[in-house]
């Protein structure tokens, strides 16, 4: 950016990763005497109104990506609370591995009929099955 240039975003929690961010960055940009303009919040640096405005916006939208955060722990708190783990399920549970030793054992079943059988990848019969770990 050159001197007097004026930088544009769509929405102003799009400057900067937390309220202090945002205003150093808004605060260097002034420094360098380059404008600031969010276009959805209607902020406009180079004015009294819109320096104070991008400092009240900047501190509500940080305070919602904490509320987010909040609720999102929260919920995955609640969920763990109730039994239920995030995350993949396992391709191999219990059962598969046992009948997937068992044909393993007996030479005459290709591992890709095993795989092709038990609904596993070639990769996840080897690390579980050859490589136990």
């Amino acid at each position: 950016m050159r001197e007097s240039d004026t930088l544009v975003v769509w929405k102003l929690d799009r400057l900067g990763r937390s309220l202090k961010h945002l205003i150093e960055t808004v605060v260097a940009l002034q420094r360098a005497q380059k404008g600031f303009r969010s276009l959805q919040e209607n902020i406009d640096t180079s004015t009294s109104g819109g320096k104070l405005f991008s400092h009240i916006f900047g501190a509500l939208a940080e305070f919602e990506r904490d509320i987010i955060r909040d609720r999102t722990k929260a919920g995955l708190a609640s969920a763990r609370s109730r039994g239920r783990l995030g995350g993949r399920p396992r391709a191999m549970d219990a059962k598969k591995l046992k009948m997937a030793r068992s044909l393993y054992a007996d030479s005459k079943t290709q591992v890709v009929e095993i795989c092709e059988g038990l609904g596993i990848s070639r990769a996840t019969f080897y690390r579980h099955v050859v490589v136990p770990g």
